[in-house]
């Protein structure tokens, strides 16, 4: 790819405002992806992800023998294989999607068959010794390269088990729920903190039964799954970069139509509500359980507080955790962020390149090892950002950088495709320079 490719100027904004639909939740899309693919009959999504990521999960479902037909639009057909994979002879590429190496691992343990999957070299960094404990404890096969991928999986009949999740993970959770739902007896997953559900809700829409109480949620398989027709809805992950662009202009304006806002994905919004932003939801409304909605946000006038992110409000908003530091500096009390050593271990270290690009931006900021410091009160200015192939950090900095001083170029711009190629084109049409 050329440097052009790799590099994008972003110049400060005087204010943000407009109105937007964001492209389908990338968390949803992996999901149904995967459960129409393994379903019987043929479901159709419309506003599915346009990310490389959910096109990876798509693209390992076809290799088992799933039909997709990628209408255009948004729109996607799947014909699922009611139950039964075919094992493919070559591995099956996950790309940067670790989504969809943790959550596939499950569907394809209880499969007869060897599977390999493969990933990128970001990919093959990340753990995933977490999944293989669960499943082994199931009675699956499972080979790691010292505790990565490539993975290899020899797929068989399995146990139902009673698993209570060591760190917070939804893939972890959803992983061992779809090896549950094909193996006999109830499989439970017991977590600390309540991780996004995204999954038991998909489960329920194609027809699975589920038991849910205060900690934990049960399977009881085998169950077959049956095709649905959804919207997909706008994703709230990457809502997030905006919402946090118009918190930082007094009297911006923006809005965002048909929002996913499932409640264990929305307390970004009571953050930015904490921290004095204005918004409201209209229009909502739940469909196939999911709750969706549109977003008014605007800035305050007399600008930014301060806030504490901790314990389970950092895992519920692990992914947002980037951008809310990159505008800390804009708050009059800064930010402070810990329990969230999860970010060390994403598609890059998230604490150390927010803390180098916010010092490379003229920016005071401590760094914990589970966390940030972040002053409020600070001026940037322009500078050169190393998103680190990680497409989190290249968008959060494209928000600081509207109300720096002076013109940021952010390196590795093209990660963004990674979860929302539309990105920059959007972020420029509500930018008023």
């Amino acid at each position: 790819m050329s440097t052009a490719a790799q590099q994008r100027l972003i110049r400060p904004a005087r204010n943000i405002s407009g109105s937007l639909a964001l492209p389908g939740d990338k968390s949803i899309s992996h999901r149904y992806a995967m459960l129409g693919a393994f379903a019987q009959g043929t479901s159709r999504f419309t506003n599915f992800s346009t990310g490389a990521d959910c096109a990876s999960t798509l693209g390992c479902m076809e290799a088992l023998g799933a039909r997709v037909n990628r209408i255009g639009g948004g729109a996607i057909e799947i014909t699922g294989v009611a139950g039964r994979v075919t094992p493919s002879a070559n591995p099956l590429d996950c790309g940067n999607s670790g989504s969809t190496m943790r959550m596939m691992s499950g569907l394809l343990a209880a499969q007869q068959g060897t599977f390999t999957l493969i990933g990128d070299d970001s990919l093959s960094r990340r753990p995933m010794g977490r999944i293989k404990t669960p499943l082994e404890l199931m009675g699956a096969n499972l080979t790691l390269t010292e505790g990565h991928a490539p993975l290899t999986i020899v797929g068989g009949p399995l146990k139902a088990i009673d698993f209570t999740t060591p760190v917070p993970s939804a893939q972890v959770k959803t992983c061992v729920l779809l090896a549950g739902l094909q193996t006999s007896g109830a499989t439970t997953v017991r977590e600390a903190v309540r991780t996004r559900d995204h999954s038991e809700l998909a489960l329920r829409a194609f027809g699975a039964t589920l038991a849910r109480t205060s900690d934990s949620i049960s399977i009881s398989g085998p169950q077959q799954l049956h095709a649905i027709e959804a919207a997909v809805p706008g994703d709230l992950s990457s809502a997030a970069f905006f919402l946090c662009a118009a918190s930082i202009f007094p009297g911006s304006n923006l809005v965002l139509d048909a929002v996913g806002l499932n409640p264990t994905r929305a307390s970004l919004l009571d953050v930015l509500t904490a921290l004095g932003a204005k918004i409201s939801v209209l229009n909502l409304e739940e469909k196939h359980s999911e709750l969706v909605g549109t977003i008014q946000i605007s800035g305050p006038a007399e600008g930014l507080g301060t806030t504490a992110i901790t314990g389970a409000l950092s895992a519920q908003l692990i992914d947002e955790l980037p951008a809310l530091a990159a505008i800390g500096p804009y708050t009059s009390g800064g930010i402070r962020i810990r329990d969230a050593k999860e970010l060390r271990v994403k598609e890059s270290d998230r604490i150390a390149l927010v803390a180098q690009n916010l010092r490379a931006m003229g920016a005071e900021v401590i760094e914990f090892e589970d966390g940030l410091d972040v002053p409020g009160g600070q001026q940037l200015h322009g500078a050169t950002i190393d998103s680190g192939g990680d497409h989190r950090i290249a968008m959060a900095f494209s928000v600081a950088a509207l109300r720096a001083t002076g013109d940021t170029i952010i390196q590795g711009a093209e990660s963004a495709a990674i979860s929302f190629p539309e990105f920059f084109d959007i972020f420029n049409n509500i930018a008023e320079r």
